[in-house]
């Protein structure tokens, strides 16, 4: 389809999710891109890692893209840029921060100078076909976290990414109050928000609180080896904790690849200009206990990150019982477990942990309900789409926005064609909005034979059945929870395909695939006798 006289929002990702950004507004012909992210796998993908929203609608639509507007450098925002730009062929545009981390992916990818990559070092607006765009720099858990006022000419919209107020914040300036006012007195249509801390009762706090609350709990601990893991994005926290570590007299440490890199690239940007030079790391072990504060990746699990690794004792950072751990930072969720495995092996060598819950050491980068109601009231829009949350986010905050005097809200979902103007707002169609997976180099779909048949394997094991000429049979069972029954197992399975074939009458003998079906279930049949599983059987007939 392509736009008519009309403003069109489309989601592809981060509506009924939180992360995997990927938004549309159609316009007189032309598409715009807001984000193009990702989001990291669970156990429903097994062995993916990273997945993507599926382009497919806009990929078809390449000639009408006018490009793709990156609001800040999160992974969910930006994480599958490198996957997909020299494909889509369209100029991306970022504000500094971000486009130096979107060219270290771009290089890594092995596509510098093979993407348009435009940055916009303003606040001026910049036209791009029927849109006309100006970044509103507003705090976030990131250096330069951005909204997009969108000038259309059916009506403003202001998309505030992900976003959070914040009276003190360590890093930028993020637009007043007052000026918020002033967008507002020139007319919102639509305010298309971030849902992801609607049932938060409070403000999501400021960066200031957090450097008091880390200041005294690394005071609190003197003589002791203190690890301080936290988001490596969150310039502002890193700000923060090498202020603390001059405060108490410590040397600072950086343990992570991704924590080096961010910090170059804040130093890039203008950010971080006084951070402490850190030592390394057989300076820090050689300094006495107390003197020394470690900034470590690895808070949400990642088994390949250095707090991992120092947990298991297999890093050049070495912690003793008594040393502390401060988790400056949330759980995502999907990630409680991957944090409790690595929590119970510090715990269980007597490592002291401290999280937000005791200590205020971490804020959020989103905005609580407080937050949202205040932005409501200096935009007045006549629109609310809530995107980036789960639906039970979005639909709260649809039931916030109405009871806080905005006339309309939408609750959309990835795929749905929302008409914002002319004409009452509301979804008039959808398109398609699937998920890929990255399995290994390739990139799949995620509802894909490959995936079914893994999860089958997951779940249920694999048999495998030779026959070789003369009626010969071989069984081998994989994932089966048989163990001593293993043998047994293997013994009557190889007599059950056996007596099949012999079952076997007139032609349905000399056919290949009636002697491939019998084979195949009465393999399976033996396997769910022995194991109560139904698993995956393939069969070899290895026959003459």
């Amino acid at each position: 389809m392509k736009p008519g006289n009309e403003l069109i929002f489309c989601a592809l990702g981060g509506s009924g999710e939180i992360g995997m950004n990927v938004n549309l507004y159609g316009c007189d012909g032309k598409w715009l891109m807001v984000d193009l992210g990702m989001t990291f796998s669970g156990p429903e993908y097994p062995g993916v890692e990273l997945v993507f929203a599926d382009l497919e609608f806009i990929e078809q639509r390449r000639a009408d893209l006018a490009g793709i507007v990156l609001t800040h450098a999160h992974e969910d925002h930006i994480g599958a840029v490198p996957y997909f730009a020299e494909e889509l062929g369209v100029p991306f545009y970022a504000t500094p921060f971000t486009a130096r981390l979107v060219m270290a992916k771009l290089e890594e990818a092995g596509l510098s100078g093979k993407v348009d990559l435009r940055v916009i070092d303003h606040l001026e607006p910049f036209d791009l076909a029927h849109f006309t765009l100006q970044y509103v720099p507003l705090a976030h858990s990131i250096a330069e976290g951005n909204a997009l006022l969108i000038d259309t000419p059916y009506g403003r919209i202001f998309h505030t990414g992900d976003w959070k107020l914040d009276d003190e914040p360590q890093i930028g300036r993020p637009t007043t109050a007052e000026e918020l006012c002033e967008i507002g007195d020139g007319g919102v249509l639509a305010l298309v928000c971030d849902s992801t801390n609607v049932f938060n009762p409070e403000s999501s706090g400021s960066e200031g609180e957090v450097y008091r609350g880390l200041l005294e709990e690394v005071a609190r601990h003197r003589g002791r080896r203190i690890v301080v893991t936290t988001f490596a994005s969150n310039v502002a926290r890193l700000q923060t904790l090498g202020e603390v570590a001059r405060a108490t007299g410590r040397k600072l440490c950086i343990a992570g690849r991704s924590l080096d890199r961010i910090i170059a690239n804040g130093k890039a940007s203008g950010y971080l200009e006084h951070l402490p030079e850190p030592v390394d790391f057989d300076t820090a072990m050689r300094l006495p206990r107390g003197e020394v504060l470690i900034v470590a990746t690895g808070g949400q699990g990642e088994p390949r990150a250095a707090l991992s690794r120092i947990a298991e004792g297999a890093h050049p950072i070495g912690l003793e019982a008594g040393d502390v751990v401060l988790f400056s930072s949330r759980q995502i969720p999907g990630n409680e477990l991957a944090i409790g495995r690595i929590q119970n092996r510090l715990a269980d060598r007597d490592i002291e942990l401290v999280t937000d819950r005791q200590s205020p050491i971490h804020v959020s980068g989103h905005p609580g309900r407080p937050e949202l109601q205040a932005l409501y009231g200096w935009l007045r829009p006549k629109i609310l789409v809530p995107v980036h949350g789960e639906i039970r986010h979005m639909r709260e905050q649809a039931r916030l926005g109405r009871a806080s005097g905005i006339a309309r809200a939408v609750v959309q979902k990835n795929g749905d064609l929302v008409r914002l103007a002319p004409g009452k707002p509301g979804k008039f169609g959808e398109v398609r909005a699937g998920r890929l997976v990255l399995d290994g180099d390739i990139i799949a779909p995620a509802d894909g034979e490959a995936m079914v048949m893994r999860r089958r394997l997951a779940n249920n094991g694999l048999v495998v059945v030779a026959v070789g000429a003369g009626g010969c049979v071989e069984v081998a069972g994989i994932g089966l929870p048989l163990d001593e029954d293993y043998a047994d197992f293997v013994a009557e399975a190889c007599e059950d395909v056996t007596a099949a074939l012999a079952r076997l009458k007139g032609g349905a003998a000399c056919n290949r695939d009636a002697r491939t079906e019998a084979v195949r279930l009465a393999a399976r049949r033996a396997a769910k006798r022995w194991s109560g599983k139904k698993p995956q059987v393939q069969v070899l007939l290895l026959e003459g």
